[in-house]
């Protein structure tokens, strides 16, 4: 049996979904699952990642987990706890969903320092382990949603700085693919899309998904930073206008680790946006 943590968000979602279609036994767990939110005949628990000893139950009899790290700023209060327990059920297989800024951004305490710090937790575990370092995901797009249903724009800084942004649905299907298959204890996968993209590319794009234009509008870092801070801390903030804003090389380089473990390159930001027209109309 597969745990699945973070099961209702943009990459727990599609891994569910993987494992499922591959009729894995899987436990979809976060605070807010429903039956509702996973597919047909896949267990669910709400569980909150802040009290370890909850998961007993829910790792009793699984043979692997798929751990998120939380996100920058909302890290995982006991990563050690969480590993205790999973071990102690049985768990002799950790996939972790980390970040790219571990690598690129390591003296950043909202990125590097923070990941790290779980990063190393899970190699101690003495369990198999694969770590997915991510870039950036295509599904930051969303916060474009309501101005592009209602006015038809995008706002964001940078507008001509490039990332390699990656669908998470292909996050999902490498996580899936280091759960069930054997050779991959020990790797380090850097996850990331087949191609750099600006946001005013990527406006264009939506645009021509839903079949009309969208007006691109470029911010000033304080404007960006003013509205980024309504939803994110401080120090996340800073560090992300960083990379967003002047990316090092390993930030925009072009991983091979997608394809590496799929056989198949990644999809690309127009393959996304087709897949979530409904969000922009």
């Amino acid at each position: 049996m597969i745990v699945v943590t973070g099961a209702t968000g943009n990459v727990g979602r599609p891994l569910v979904q993987a494992l499922a279609a591959a009729d894995e036994q899987v436990t979809a767990v976060s605070r807010g699952v429903s039956g509702v939110a996973v597919p047909e005949g896949v267990q669910y628990r709400q569980v909150d990642l802040a009290a370890p000893e909850s998961l007993r139950p829910v790792f009793d009899g699984a043979d692997a987990v798929f751990l998120q790290d939380g996100g920058a700023g909302e890290h995982l209060l006991s990563p050690q706890g969480i590993l205790d327990v999973a071990k102690a059920g049985g768990v002799r297989r950790v996939v972790l969903l980390s970040s790219q800024g571990v690598a690129t951004r390591p003296q950043s305490s909202s990125h590097g320092q923070i990941g790290r710090s779980i990063e190393d937790a899970i190699r101690q575990s003495g369990m198999d382990w694969t770590i997915l370092r991510p870039g950036g995901f295509a599904s930051n797009a969303f916060a474009w949603a309501e101005t592009i249903r209602t006015e038809r724009t995008a706002a964001a800084p940078f507008g001509d700085t490039g990332l390699p942004w990656i669908d998470p649905a292909d996050i999902g299907e490498v996580a899936a693919a280091a759960l069930r298959e054997d050779g991959h204890t020990g790797q380090v996968y850097e996850l990331t899309g087949p191609a750099l993209s600006t946001p005013r590319q990527r406006a264009e794009v939506i645009g021509d998904a839903i079949g009309e234009p969208i007006r691109f509008i470029e911010q000033t870092r304080d404007e960006a930073r003013a509205q980024m801070l309504q939803f994110m801390p401080e120090p996340v903030v800073e560090t992300t206008l960083d990379i967003i804003g002047n990316p090092t090389p390993a930030e925009q380089r072009i991983s091979p680790d997608v394809e590496q473990v799929l056989g198949r390159a990644p999809r690309t930001f127009a393959e996304w946006a087709i897949r979530n027209i409904a969000a922009f109309r």
